[in-house]
């Protein structure tokens, strides 16, 4: 009997000493190169990369919770998950509660693609849909969207987006410029998408809740530091190859 309560209290002890899993957020819109999602579970990317390395260094486990975009901001509220990642400012003005922005870590740019190589300036095209990914908000083509001119055709994630543009269902689409990458590393020269305009650029970064049970200012240093030493440009790399390459103006 001594032998058994001295088992369960060791048991006992060391759950109470291990650290709490940090959680993540992850949209389940994402696709490859951001994220890879196998029967709902996150496996590879860019993002699942950087978040294990950073839960790694901060010492904690690592929790992903899969979700859709709309109900991440809350989640964050209400305590479900301590970091979202792969967020910029601009998409969540209104979020509220106390949270922490970590520093810039990497530069997203969506741009128009079509199976067409012909730039085009996209407040000049005649009305059409375009290939939109289902709550997710751009800026830049509100007015277009308002007025009109054109009109959204929504899938739940990029990939769709991706598949139903090759299949002919729209002429453009509006696309990560990563996920644009690395599909073209994958087919010929003949069936490669051509990013034709560019419609933004935002920061991204990681955004964390102020709470007793997180770590909150290691978890910015570190990623801070993740940055600086070049560390989430080699992640980046070498999920698309290169350095995201420049769309030429307008």
């Amino acid at each position: 009997m001594r032998v058994v309560l001295g088992a369960l209290w060791m048991i006992a002890t060391a759950t109470l000493a291990a650290p709490a899993p940090l959680r993540f957020s992850v949209s389940d819109s994402w696709a490859m190169p951001v994220v890879q999602l196998e029967a709902g579970v996150p496996t590879q990317g860019i993002m699942y990369d950087l978040m294990s390395s950073l839960a790694t260094q901060v010492g904690r486990p690592i929790s992903f919770h899969v979700l859709s975009r709309v109900r991440i901001a809350a989640a964050l509220a209400h305590g479900d998950i301590d970091v979202r990642c792969y967020v910029a400012q601009a998409w969540v003005n209104d979020l509220s509660g106390d949270y922490s922005w970590s520093v810039p870590l990497m530069v997203q740019r969506d741009v128009l693609v079509s199976v067409s190589n012909q730039r085009v300036k996209v407040d000049e095209l005649a009305a059409q849909p375009i290939g939109t990914v289902l709550n997710y908000r751009y800026p830049l083509l509100d007015l277009l969207f308002a007025s009109g001119q054109l009109s959204r055709d929504d899938a739940r994630s990029e990939e769709q987006v991706l598949q139903k543009l090759v299949a002919g269902r729209f002429d453009y689409a509006v696309m990560n410029e990563w996920i644009v990458d690395r599909f073209n590393q994958k087919v010929p020269v003949g069936q490669r998408l051509h990013k034709v305009a560019t419609i933004e650029e935002q920061d991204l970064r990681c955004v964390v809740r102020n709470a007793p049970d997180v770590p909150v200012q290691q978890i910015l240093r570190t990623l801070q530091h993740m940055k600086r030493s070049g560390e989430i440009d080699d992640i980046i790399r070498l999920y698309i190859g290169r350095p995201a390459a420049n769309v030429p103006p307008d």
